[in-house]
């Protein structure tokens, strides 16, 4: 009972934490102090924040890298996508102090090991990245006015529609973060027939009910080619754990019949938006 007891209280403060200590403090655009690099952070929903770091150069904006604070079951979990590092991939950061200090850590990256967002009031924050030890730096950051940033905005697009965007989850440039899949012959060199046909029957299955869920945008196949590559998938996800499960469920790929490639993809947050026209104009579905 002891032991019992002990597992309970652990697991009841293993879902306090999961259920508060979100950053949702940092929705908006915070400014460096002394120089022209910024953060905006878009909040998705009560458990999921999207940003991206840029800077503004003689009047261009230039984006760094690409920032999501997403809530799972029990953590909450800080991801960076760094343009032309780590070869594209995202670096994830568990969340393990929240109070009016948010500290973020990997400690088995090479640096930053450690990404601390430190609250000093509604509109000042410090940033802090390091190592753990001795490497390290810091920055402050104030909150840009609200306003200015809506009138900017306006300016900028009189047709923007401000809970469009939010509903499809765009930054300020109508874009997000996909999963781009390429299919290709997979390594299962069966000649059974009757397997095959029942593989790629569910992997169309597969397909529709993925789109149903709205998890799958883009799916079609490609011509020969020499690279044996054989389809292309868009999946509305951010990260390539999720897609991966999600791949799970397709028999073709789970019994290797296809291979897949996995790549973090930049689009218009828009494109779901065609499936609804799209649901209109097929005879016959495969």
């Amino acid at each position: 009972m002891k032991y019992f007891l002990t597992f309970l209280i652990l697991s009841m403060a293993n879902i306090a934490f999961g259920q508060s200590g979100f950053p949702g403090f940092l929705q908006g655009t915070w400014k460096m102090e002394g120089k022209e690099t910024y953060e905006h952070w878009d909040r998705l929903n009560s458990n999921s924040l999207k940003g991206f770091s840029y800077e503004i150069k003689n009047g261009q904006i230039t984006i760094s890298e690409y920032l999501d604070i997403s809530r799972t079951e029990n953590d909450i979990i800080y991801t960076a996508t760094v343009i032309n590092q780590n070869q594209g991939k995202e670096i994830s950061f568990n969340l393990t102090q929240t109070d009016s200090v948010y500290t973020f850590e990997n400690p088995d990256h090479d640096f930053p090991k450690k990404i601390v967002y430190k609250k000093l009031s509604e509109t000042e924050i410090v940033v802090q990245v390091s190592d753990g030890k001795q490497k390290a730096f810091a920055y402050k950051m104030e909150k840009r006015l609200e306003k200015t940033a809506k009138k900017d905005t306006t300016v900028s697009n009189p047709d923007y529609d401000s809970e469009l965007a939010q509903k499809l989850g765009a930054d300020d440039y109508g874009m997000k973060s996909y999963i781009l899949v390429i299919l290709k012959t997979g390594t299962n060199k069966t000649t059974d027939k009757t397997f095959i046909n029942n593989s790629f029957r569910g992997h169309l299955d597969n397909i529709n009910r993925l789109v149903e869920q709205g998890k799958m945008i883009i799916a079609g196949p490609l011509g020969k080619n020499a690279n044996t590559y054989r389809g292309i998938f868009v999946l509305n996800v951010t990260t390539v754990e999720e897609a991966e499960k999600l791949l799970q469920a397709d028999p073709a790929i789970n019994k290797g019949l296809l291979d897949a490639e996995l790549y973090n993809w930049y689009g218009s947050a828009a494109l779901p938006e065609y499936l609804k026209s799209s649901d209109k104009i097929w005879k016959a579905k495969p």
